[in-house]
């Protein structure tokens, strides 16, 4: 027996993802929902073949995934703009 796949609800996930992301105040929880947001989007942009779609979200993807390793490379000892961590 074989699922397929709804791809319409993936877009839906993805969006929700991306506008929880937007309510983070914390920088590294924003970071990883924008991420998993913008994988989703390119995850549904290649099923439906929305080119102009999956470009963008797969530099988002990029650049999330370049912030996160800045973010957890920088020593605990230096001051971020994370307000939550205090």
């Amino acid at each position: 027996m074989r699922m397929e796949i709804n791809w319409e609800y993936v877009g839906y996930a993805a969006s929700i993802a991306v506008a929880i992301s937007l309510t983070m105040s914390n920088i590294k929880a924003l970071r990883w929902w924008n991420l998993t947001g913008a994988a989703l989007f390119v995850a549904y942009a290649w099923a439906i073949w929305a080119l102009p779609v999956l470009l963008v979200n797969a530099f988002i993807v990029v650049v999330n995934i370049y912030y996160l390793i800045q973010i957890y490379r920088m020593p605990a000892d230096v001051p971020s703009s994370d307000s939550d961590s205090k």
